[in-house]
């Protein structure tokens, strides 16, 4: 399979997203544009972020972090969260269970 063949889907403004569903997770390869925001939220879904290329500012839980290629995050099962990309960004998330909402 090729990444670039998973149909892409506008997540929000500046936020694109490519989707790879299992039997227990969901993969998204996400590109978000320099500035793009991704409000706080919550989910029931355990969620690991890599970022590829790029610097993320990640807040989880009131903790802010920046992330820079090469590093990655767990985020809890229904831990508030948010993201602000510094740059354009290119990050891989893992959710589990899989996000039905996503497919």
């Amino acid at each position: 399979m090729n990444i670039s063949d998973i149909p892409q889907k506008e997540l929000l403004p500046g936020i694109k997203a490519r989707f790879v569903h299992t039997e227990n997770n969901t993969i998204g390869f996400i590109e978000l544009d320099a500035n793009a925001l991704l409000p706080e939220h919550a989910h029931i879904h355990e969620q690991t972020t890599q970022v590829l290329e790029g610097q993320l500012e990640l807040t989880i839980d009131g903790v802010v972090q920046v992330l820079n290629p090469g590093m990655l995050v767990t985020i809890p099962s229904n831990t508030i969260h948010s993201a602000k990309a510094l740059s354009f960004c290119k990050v891989t998330d893992v959710f589990s269970p899989v996000r039905e909402d996503y497919k």
